[in-house]
């Protein structure tokens, strides 16, 4: 016997047919008014059905293919008696169908991959220009725009990112990185053992969400920092120069971490990991972190964190690639250092970022890091306090600014005891979605002579860049990357 399913496209026309005449009829009392109204909800509810089930059957690669309508052997051009008939339908039998696309059995394991998968391409170019004219044409204390006169390739990124769901509860991303920027992050040998093994990886990450509560997601793996406000991606800044505070707080983990939301307004995460920006540990011990993000209304966001972790080195480093000094992988390090560090960072961090109109966004941040090498050693400490303002303009156009405080106690960042300063006005445009223009004048102060100039050894206590920055990306990915 045939399964009832494969009628159900038969019986539209009829059902369709009976809820317009019992529409149109005359009513010849309320009761009849009544049990017809009756009927008609009930046929609303069959018709329904019958359209809910279609989807589903042509979701999982079916098609419904009336006789005498399609381009297989069976078409003519005398039309066909009897009801449609639902089939599947393979790659051979739509292969001359012009119509339209067509869903094939041969679709199904496919179609799950790309529901809830997002693909992601960027391109981040700049060209800047520093006043000192400094020799070698080098920015210091910058992340991304470290050179001057010169056309750059900050970075190429391709993203790919699948979300965990309350119905498919496994996700995962993976953010492949290319150009100057992989230096500063994951291509350094001042973060990594091996730099040219992780140099184009900057996120790889597995994720379950868990059946706990309002859901408790779990990622494994090598994922962004959250400590700080700024990020990777220069289209979700308002500067294109990033801040002191994203140069030197973490930029990367690889481990584990958790977050739930206890309330709507109140999410925790807790992090075990390797350290700060190690793909692979520099020593034995796993750092954690406790991140708590609060927001007591709808425009108002703030994020309260703290790290502390074990972060020197306990072998010695090795030149990677070269020859392997025993039976293993080239660069992993067989040299302890004796004394083994024993000393700890501690990173207290915390910002806010407020929509204070629908065109004024207003972000503060403050950061108090301790950090010794030895566990009897005073330790040497970074004090951070930076704000930030964006104004919506018509057309299209942001203007921007940034301000920031760095008393760099201990040469923890810039390898010199010193205050820093930065102020930095922005004007970008976007000409269309996935087309950003920022133009941007920058100064650094500091209380010493540190900034280079055009005369090797001789030093100035500032330096002013102006850059103009090129963003373009693709993607189906909504909001921050």
């Amino acid at each position: 016997m045939k399964s009832p399913i494969l009628f159900l496209p038969s019986l539209l026309p009829f059902c369709i047919a009976a809820l317009l005449s019992a529409q149109t009829a005359t009513p010849q009392s309320q009761d009849t008014r009544a049990d017809r109204d009756a009927e008609i909800r009930e046929l609303h509810k069959d018709l329904n059905r019958i359209s809910a089930r279609l989807s589903i059957l042509e979701a999982e690669g079916h098609h419904v293919v009336p006789r005498g309508l399609g381009n297989d052997e069976s078409s003519s051009s005398t039309p066909s008696a009897g009801p449609p008939v639902f089939s599947p339908t393979s790659s051979a039998a739509t292969a001359g169908s012009a119509a339209s696309p067509v869903l094939t059995t041969e679709d199904a394991p496919t179609l799950p991959f790309f529901r809830g998968t997002t693909i992601n391409l960027g391109i981040d170019g700049y060209y800047g220009y520093n006043f000192n004219q400094p020799v070698g044409r080098v920015n210091l204390l910058r992340a991304y725009d470290v050179t001057s006169n010169s056309f750059n390739l900050n970075q190429a990124s391709f993203i790919l990112e699948h979300l965990p769901t309350i119905t498919e509860r496994f996700g995962g991303r993976v953010d492949l990185q290319f150009g100057q920027a992989t230096e500063t992050l994951q291509g350094s040998s001042v973060n990594e053992q091996r730099p040219q093994v992780w140099r184009n990886l900057f996120q790889a990450y597995g994720s379950y969400l868990a059946p706990v509560g309002s859901g408790l997601q779990i990622d494994f793996g090598k994922f962004a920092s959250s400590l700080g406000n700024e990020g990777n991606y220069t289209k979700d800044q308002v500067a294109y120069s990033r801040a002191y505070s994203f140069n030197y707080l973490p930029f990367y983990h690889m481990g584990l971490r958790a977050n739930y939301n206890l309330t709507p307004k109140v999410n925790v995460a807790y992090w075990l990991v390797n350290g700060a920006n190690d793909t692979e540990d520099l020593n034995g011990f796993k750092s954690q972190a406790v991140l708590f993000t609060l927001k007591p209304a709808p425009t108002l966001s703030w994020n309260v964190n703290y790290y502390f972790g074990e972060e020197a080195r306990d072998v010695q480093p090795m030149l990677n690639p070269g020859l392997p000094t025993s039976p293993t992988q080239p660069g992993l390090p067989t040299t302890n250092i004796s004394p083994a560090p024993n000393g700890r960072e501690h990173i207290f961090d915390t910002y806010a970022t407020w929509a204070a109109t629908p065109k004024l966004t207003l972000i503060g941040e403050a950061d108090y890091v301790l950090n010794r090498t030895y566990a009897e050693q005073q330790p040497p400490r970074v004090v951070i306090g930076g704000f930030t303002i964006k104004y919506a303009l018509p057309r299209h156009w942001n203007v921007g600014g940034r301000a920031e405080y760095f008393d760099d106690r201990g040469s923890l960042f810039s390898g010199t005891t010193q205050a820093l300063k930065e102020a930095t006005v922005v004007l970008d445009h976007t000409f269309t979605p996935g087309f950003l223009a920022r133009a941007e004048y920058r100064r650094d102060w500091s209380n010493q002579r540190f900034f280079l100039s055009d005369t090797a050894g001789a030093l100035k206590p500032a330096q002013s860049t102006a850059t103009l920055g090129l963003v373009y990306w693709w993607g189906t990915k909504q909001g921050s990357w």
